[in-house]
């Protein structure tokens, strides 16, 4: 595995320092650890917490919003729905 640079661990702090990306952050953790209690996910257990309704498109994190799914699953849709959230064109 290649070692990240300086540069690019600067501004992933960086990022990571925004209240809107804290926030977002604060509520997936919940989200999980909501699945946690109730059962429907464990701790290692390779899977994501979903939204139905993303939180960025104004979902929750109740029950009904969210649901456990693969990692796979997951973090591979945006790219059949580019649409979604906009196409990101490559420069």
């Amino acid at each position: 595995m290649p070692k990240t640079s300086a540069k690019a661990l600067k501004t992933k702090a960086a990022y990571n320092k925004r209240p809107d990306v804290q926030k977002a952050r604060v509520a997936q953790n919940k989200a999980r650890r909501q699945a946690i209690a109730d059962g429907r996910a464990k701790k290692g257990d390779g899977k994501d917490v979903d939204h139905k309704r993303p939180l960025a498109k104004g979902g929750s994190t109740k029950k009904s919003n969210t649901r456990v799914v693969s990692k796979k699953t997951n973090r591979g849709w945006r790219k059949k729905n580019p649409e979604m959230y906009g196409s990101r064109k490559k420069k």
